[in-house]
């Protein structure tokens, strides 16, 4: 089931971020976060209106997914970019398409423009996902980061969504 993620699964989603940081270039961060640095973080999508979601299973938090702003500035404002993690017991099991999934239904909702997807160049999985789902490949930042040793290409994809009728400026 995926739902709203509420304060008791702040420990499954910080256990599954950390596992990011610490083993992945999923997040080109180096530290692994504490709970306190994961509860402000939660509130502070809550306070801006934005969903975090998980994909629940027999209780257990297998992934979860977000989306905010892509850039501060405002004519920005129709244009989101997303996350999405999974435990790494429950990856290719279709939990993330599904978390997608519904980042891209509530996008719409919403009335967004365009949904972003930034990650490391030789994550074949979310490629391959992104692709499925109908993301297109917007461009690549050689050298975007440095983790393990090694330089990270950062890749982007888009999903075009309908947007609002009447756009405005302001």
């Amino acid at each position: 089931m995926i739902r709203q993620a509420v304060e008791k699964d702040i420990g499954e989603i910080r256990e599954i971020y950390n596992d990011a940081i610490l083993n992945t270039t999923a997040v080109y961060t180096y530290h692994a976060q504490t709970i306190e640095e994961r509860m402000l973080w939660f509130h502070k999508k809550k306070e801006d209106q934005f969903p975090v979601l998980v994909f629940e299973e027999n209780n257990l938090v297998l992934g979860f997914a977000t989306f905010g702003p892509f850039r501060p500035w405002p004519a920005y404002k129709y244009t989101i970019e997303h996350s999405v993690y999974v435990h790494k017991k429950y990856r290719n099991r279709g939990v993330g398409t599904a978390l997608v999934k519904e980042i891209i239904r509530l996008a719409e909702e919403r009335e967004f423009a365009t949904l972003v997807a930034g990650f490391d160049a030789m994550n074949e999985d979310s490629i391959r996902m992104h692709e499925k789902l109908g993301f297109h490949y917007s461009g690549t930042i050689k050298r975007a980061g440095f983790k393990f040793g090694k330089w990270l290409d950062l890749v982007f994809y888009q999903f075009n969504l309908t947007g609002p009728q009447n756009p405005i400026a302001d």
